[in-house]
C-alpha cells in the first residue's frame, strides 16, 4: 500500500504577514565596536523600501518545509535506481564531519596557517584519488561532473596548443552511448565531436573507431563500464590506437563505481580522469548540487626540453606539503595550467565527505562496494529477464557491471504502453523512477542501477512491480495511462507545464504570471 503526503501547501511568499518573527537580531556587542569601530551600512546601498517577503515565525517555516519533505522521495525514503547516476545511501558519519561548524565556518581567504587540518584533508584526498584511479596528480579544483569535464578536454587543447598541433588536432571521438554533456564539453572546447557506433556485442564498433582516428585526432572521451553498463573488453587496444596518433584518452567516472578496486583508469591507457565524488564516494546529489569533479591526469611528458608534463596543466589550486616548514600550502595555477575555472580552491564539503566515506570504507570496502553494485545489477536481470514487454539490448548474455538498460520497445508496440508510463506505474507504488529515454541508443530505455546499499528485499519488490506493471500492460493499457495516481502530483499536462507561457524560473515572473505586479 502506498499513498503519499498531499497538502495544499502555498509557496512560502505566498504566506500571509501576519506581522511575527521567528528571530531576533540585535546589533553587534560594545565589544566588537570598541574593537572594529561603528558598523554601518552605506546609505547608497540601503533598500528604499522592505522587501516583499513575509513575516514568519519559526513554526511557520518548520511546518512549511516539513510538509514538502513529506510530499518528497529521496534516498533515505528507498531506492532511487537512477542509471549513471549511483544514488548511494549517503551515511550520516560523513554528514557530521562535512557539515562540522569548524569547517562550514572557515573562509577561503583565511591565512593558510589557520586552516592546516582541512589543508592535510584536501592532500590527503589528492593522494587517495590518484591512487583509485592510477593517476599520478589530482586537481580538487572542479565543481561538478560536467565542469570536470570541461577541465579534462581544456587539457587536452592545452597539451595540443603546447605541442604546436593545435592547428591540425580538431576532433574528439565520443561514443553514441556516451554522456551528452561529453559532446558538449567537446564542443565548449573548441573541437569538433565525431561519433562512433555501439556494436551488438555492447563494445564500441572498433572498426568504425579505426576508420575516424587519424592526423586530425585530438582525444578520445568515453565511459568505462558504459552507460549500458558494460565493459570495454578492447579498451587497451583502443588506448594504443588513440596513442599512435598522438592523441589523449578521457575517462568519464561516472561509472567508476562498476570498476573501483577492481581495475583502474590509469592501468588502462587513459591519460586525464575526472570523478565525481558525489556518485562513487556518496556525497548527496541531486537537484542541481552540490559535487565535485576532481580531475587527474598522468605524469604524461608534453615537451622534454622544457619539463612540462600533464600535471603541469592542471586547473585551480593543488595542496602540496613543505616538509622544510612543516606547513601545507596551496599551488596556484602555473604558467601552462588551464587557469581557474571557478573562484578559490573548489566545493569543500563534497571534498570532505568524500574523504569520509573513503576513510571509513578501506580499499577492501571500496571493492566490496563495487562487488555488491555489480551483484545487485545481475541479480536483478536474472529476475526480470523473460518477463513479457521487457528486453536487454547490445551485449546479449554479457554481465553487467554497476548498471542495465532495458528497454520497454516490446511493450509499446504490443500494447500502446511507453516506458514512460512505465516509471509512472514506478511511482503510483512508491517507487523511484530510473533514468529513462537515455541512452538515446536504446529505444523506449529505462536504465536501472541500485548502488552497493540496496537490500535484496527492495531489489525483489522493484522487479515484482515491473512485472505487475507488465501485467496491467497487457490486460487492461488504459490503466497504465492513467498513472500516476497515489502521488502528491497527478498526472500532468506535459505540454503545458513544459510551454514557456507556463514556466516561472524566477519569484517575479510567478509574480507578473499572476498579476500581482506588472
Amino acid at each position: 500500500m502506498f499513498r503519499q503526503a498531499k497538502w495544499s501547501e502555498p509557496i512560502i511568499l505566498e504566506y500571509p504577514d501576519r506581522g511575527v518573527v521567528g528571530l531576533n537580531l540585535h546589533g553587534p556587542s560594545e565589544e566588537i565596536v570598541d574593537y572594529v569601530g561603528k558598523i554601518g551600512i552605506p546609505d547608497k546601498m540601503l533598500r528604499s523600501k522592505p522587501p516583499s517577503i513575509p513575516n514568519l515565525s519559526e513554526v511557520d517555516v518548520i511546518r512549511h518545509f516539513t510538509r514538502l519533505t513529506q510530499m518528497a522521495y529521496g534516498v533515505d525514503n528507498g531506492p532511487v535506481p537512477l542509471g549513471s547516476c549511483t544514488m548511494k545511501y549517503n551515511p550520516r558519519i560523513a554528514w557530521d564531519i562535512a557539515f562540522d561548524q569548524r569547517i562550514t565556518s572557515l573562509h577561503p581567504l583565511q591565512d593558510e596557517r589557520t586552516v592546516q587540518g582541512l589543508l592535510e584533508i584536501l592532500y590527503e584526498l589528492q593522494k587517495w584519488l590518484a591512487n583509485i584511479t592510477g593517476m599520478d596528480v589530482c586537481s580538487l579544483h572542479p565543481a561538478a561532473g560536467a565542469h570536470g569535464e570541461l577541465a579534462g578536454v581544456l587539457l587536452i587543447r592545452r597539451y595540443h596548443e603546447i605541442r604546436g598541433q593545435l592547428g591540425k588536432k580538431r576532433e574528439i571521438v565520443v561514443p553514441d552511448s556516451a554522456h551528452g554533456t561529453n559532446p558538449a564539453s567537446s564542443s565548449m572546447g573548441g573541437f569538433v565531436t565525431i561519433t562512433v557506433p555501439t556494436a551488438e556485442d555492447g563494445n564500441i564498433d572498433f572498426e568504425a573507431l579505426r576508420s575516424v582516428v587519424g592526423e586530425s585526432t585530438a582525444g578520445l572521451m568515453i565511459t568505462n563500464p558504459s552507460t549500458l553498463g558494460l565493459f570495454e573488453e578492447r579498451i587497451l587496444e583502443i588506448a594504443e590506437l588513440f596513442h599512435r596518433h598522438d592523441a589523449l584518452l578521457y575517462y568519464d567516472g561516472a561509472n567508476l563505481n562498476g570498476i573501483m578496486g577492481y581495475t583502474r583508469p590509469g592501468d588502462m591507457g587513459f591519460d586525464i580522469a575526472h570523478l565525481n565524488v558525489h556518485k562513487t564516494f556518496s556525497s548527496p546529489h541531486g537537484g542541481g548540487g552540490p559535487g565535485a569533479g576532481p580531475v587527474c591526469v598522468k605524469n604524461r611528458v608534453i615537451d622534454k626540453e622544457r619539463g612540462i608534463t600533464l600535471a603541469d596543466l592542471l586547473p585551480g589550486y593543488i595542496v602540496v606539503y613543505d616538509k622544510e616548514k612543516g606547513l601545507y600550502k596551496l599551488r596556484g595555477p602555473g604558467e601552462y595550467s588551464v587557469g581557474l575555472l571557478k573562484a578559490f580552491f573548489g566545493n569543500i564539503i563534497p571534498l570532505v565527505w568524500a574523504y569520509v566515506y573513503i576513510a571509513s570504507m578501506g580499499p577492501q570496502g571500496l571493492r566490496k562496494a563495487t562487488e555488491m553494485a555489480v551483484l545487485a545489477t545481475n541479480y536483478f536481470i536474472k529476475l526480470i529477464e523473460g518477463v513479457k514487454g521487457y528486453e536487454i539490448p547490445y551485449g546479449r548474455g554479457r554481465y553487467r557491471k554497476h548498471e542495465v538498460v532495458i528497454s520497454a520497445r516490446p511493450m509499446l508496440e504490443e500494447t500502446g504502453v511507453s516506458a514512460k508510463e512505465v516509471a509512472k506505474g514506478l511511482l503510483d507504488a512508491g517507487f523511484y523512477a530510473p533514468t529513462i529515454y537515455f541512452p538515446l541508443i536504446v529505444k523506449e530505455a529505462l536504465m536501472i542501477e541500485f548502488t552497493e546499499t540496496e537490500p535484496v528485499e527492495n531489489i525483489e519488490r522493484y522487479a515484482e512491480r515491473l512485472k505487475e506493471i507488465s501485467r496491467i500492460a497487457y490486460s487492461t493499457p488504459e490503466e497504465a495511462k492513467k498513472w500516476p495516481i497515489n502521488t502528491s502530483v497527478g498526472l500532468i499536462d506535459e505540454v503545458k507545464a513544459n510551454h514557456p507561457q507556463s514556466l516561472a524560473l524566477s519569484w517575479r515572473m510567478y509574480l507578473k504570471k499572476r498579476g500581482v505586479i506588472k
